[in-house]
């Protein structure tokens, strides 16, 4: 039973933008304004049931804007978001300073053939 559950969790989280994918989906494909009749026939049509309610507070977040600038807005918010690299970086820099060495690659000699034989 917990692993029904989980696996329902992990369904639904993957689930949750389906319909700004959808929404972005009908825009490539130059639509340039999908309502809300476009986005239920390309969900359905890949067997994905719709929400109307969802669907209808996504479309009225869209309403009036163009697509580009939503991105472009987004993609300014998520540059100021910490992704974690600096510090695995530091993690890795601190490791290397200890006196721990990292194992020596193996070379492609030891496969016993060439590729461009």
């Amino acid at each position: 039973k917990q692993w029904y559950q989980r696996r329902v969790a992990i369904t639904a989280g993957r689930l949750k933008m389906r319909y700004v994918a959808a929404y972005l989906l009908l825009s490539l494909g130059g639509n340039d304004s999908p309502s809300a009749k476009d986005i239920k026939k390309l969900l359905t049509s890949a067997g994905v049931g719709v929400d109307e309610e969802k669907l209808k507070f996504v479309l009225s977040q869209l309403e009036g804007k163009d697509i580009n600038e939503v991105l472009a807005a987004g993609a300014e918010k998520l540059a100021s978001v910490p992704s974690g690299g600096a510090v695995a970086a530091s993690g890795a820099g601190g490791a290397a300073a200890g006196g721990a060495s990292a194992p020596a690659a193996e070379s492609d000699d030891d496969m016993g053939f060439s590729l461009f034989d």
